[in-house]
């Protein structure tokens, strides 16, 4: 009679045994894979394998889970899709939404600019009545010793991004918008340092100690107080030289790429200077200092300050210890591993580590060398702020104020505000009113009926509408469906589900 093996013991199988006639077999369970022994189950890593997710891929025992990256949508198991936010309400957006990958942005119509909420339109000239405008980048040169020296200050709206180890962008201020009526007064200049890498490092104190002294009788000049920079984009980029013949080691070859915008000044024009006289003059200001940057690079003399600190933009390799860190700048290292200052945080080059945004200051992207001024003057907020909400001042959701700070007004009847420092609320449309003042969302208003996932309500007509093809609502009560992600559509209307998207 046939013995059944898997009775004792599972047969020795890790996970199922079955018997059969004169033997026995061992298999295992979704996701595993049996070993040559013939009864070891091992779970198969689907993350091994190329293209298993999209974005990111996490492996469990047995599974696997596919996560996107912020502003993506996971459709299908393993797809990720770009949000279209401006089919979301139109992005809470006041005027126009423009959806880009991953992101979207708020638009306003001429003569207007974007509020710091980043979603509000205001006059392009009017001064928040207690929001303080953001300081601007300063550059700033002086001769020290017959030497050229140039700082450049980023007091906010500063960007730093670490490409590779060898080369490194960043930005600071705003780019002034393409259709003011002055167009911005711009330069392009691209540097050599020869025998220097990309490395944004501390600057090295104790060597100028003694020049520091002489640059207070050494004077600033040609540019002043007002070489006010509204916006700058640098990027500095690393190559190894290799040299012919000769038999010495190759040389790191550094290039500066530098733009500056200076907004134009109109109000500065006279009788005697009329508006493209002070363009000229402007336009002369910015080329000198740029002549005058020029000199400060090749002598290795150029710095950039953030949060107090002062960088060098790029270093001799001699300068580096042996024991240099192998993190690079905005990171630390962490059991082992380096790890991007946090939210909220910012990497100070004085101390080498990562420090909490002081009160009245906030950071919402990692490695970054300083943290933004909030807009309010209040001086209000939490220390470690990782976002403009956590600023404080502003109006909670449901009320809103000319600047979007206290004191703030309830939404008046017939409109609702989902977000907080706005300084509008969304009307409900249709002439549909709200049961009470300070309402926070579009449910809030008297619908004549309650659209169920997969509708949308159209307020002029006072009907639920299937949402059409390509689209969904997987929520009761809203007035809009959202777009599916990325170039995928529905095969049918009134979708309830992204899962439903292909």
């Amino acid at each position: 009679a046939d013995i059944d093996e898997c009775q004792e013991n599972n047969g020795g199988c890790d996970h199922f045994c079955r018997n059969t006639v004169g033997s026995f077999e061992c298999s295992c369970q979704k996701g595993h894979k049996l070993l040559t022994d013939e009864r070891t189950c091992q779970d198969i890593d689907e993350c091994s394998f190329e293209r298993t997710c999209d974005h990111t891929c996490i492996n469990y025992p047995g599974s696997f889970e596919c996560l996107c990256n912020k502003g993506y949508i996971l459709y299908g198991l393993t797809h990720c899709g770009d949000i279209d936010e401006c089919s979301i309400n139109n992005g809470s957006c006041e005027y126009g939404c423009m959806n880009t990958q991953g992101g979207y942005e708020c638009v306003c119509p001429p003569g207007q600019k974007l509020h710091w909420n980043k979603k509000d339109c205001i006059e392009a000239v009017k001064c928040l009545p207690n929001g303080k405008p953001a300081p601007q980048a300063q550059l700033t040169c002086s001769k020290n010793a017959g030497a050229e020296v140039c700082s450049l200050s980023c007091p906010s709206n500063a960007l730093y991004q670490a490409d590779s180890e060898n080369s490194y962008t960043l930005s600071c201020g705003v780019p002034v918008q393409p259709d003011t009526l002055a167009p911005p007064i711009k330069q392009k200049a691209r540097f050599k340092i020869k025998d220097a890498k990309c490395h944004l490092r501390p600057r090295n104190k104790e060597k100028h100690r003694d020049a520091s002294r002489q640059s207070l009788q050494g004077g600033q000049f040609s540019c002043t107080d007002d070489c006010q920079v509204t916006f700058v984009n640098l990027k500095c980029d690393s190559s190894k030289k290799r040299r012919r013949g000769r038999k010495s080691p190759s040389k790191e070859v550094s290039h500066i790429t530098a733009e500056f915008e200076m907004e134009m000044k109109e109000e500065e024009a006279s009788d005697s200077c009329n508006v493209e006289c002070v363009r000229e003059r402007m336009k002369q200001k910015l080329q000198s200092a740029m002549r005058t940057l020029r000199k400060s690079i090749n002598k290795q003399q150029f710095y950039i300050q953030f949060s107090g600190t002062e960088y060098e933009v790029a270093q001799k390799p001699a300068h580096l210890p042996d024991n240099a860190e192998a993190c690079s700048t905005g990171q630390v290292l962490r059991d082992g591993k380096c790890v991007s200052c946090a939210v909220g945080t910012f990497y100070s080059g004085e101390q080498e580590q990562c420090v909490p945004c002081p009160p009245g200051t906030y950071q919402d992207t990692v490695g970054q060398l300083s943290c933004e001024p909030c807009p309010s003057t209040e001086g209000q907020g939490i220390a470690g702020a990782k976002n403009v909400s956590q600023c404080g001042g502003q109006c909670p959701a449901g009320h809103f104020s000319s600047d979007g700070f206290r004191p703030c007004q309830l939404c008046p009847l017939g409109s609702y505000q989902p977000e907080p420092g706005r300084v509008l609320c969304f009307p409900c449309g249709g002439g549909l009113m709200t049961k009470y003042e300070g309402s926070v969302s579009f449910r809030d208003c008297e619908a004549k009926v309650h659209c169920a996932p997969g509708h949308y309500y159209n307020s002029s007509t006072h009907r639920c509408i299937r949402c059409p093809a390509g689209t969904y609502q997987s929520e009761f009560g809203q007035k809009y469906c959202i777009t599916c992600p990325g170039n995928t559509t529905t095969d049918f209307d009134g979708a309830t589900n992204v899962s439903h998207c292909k």
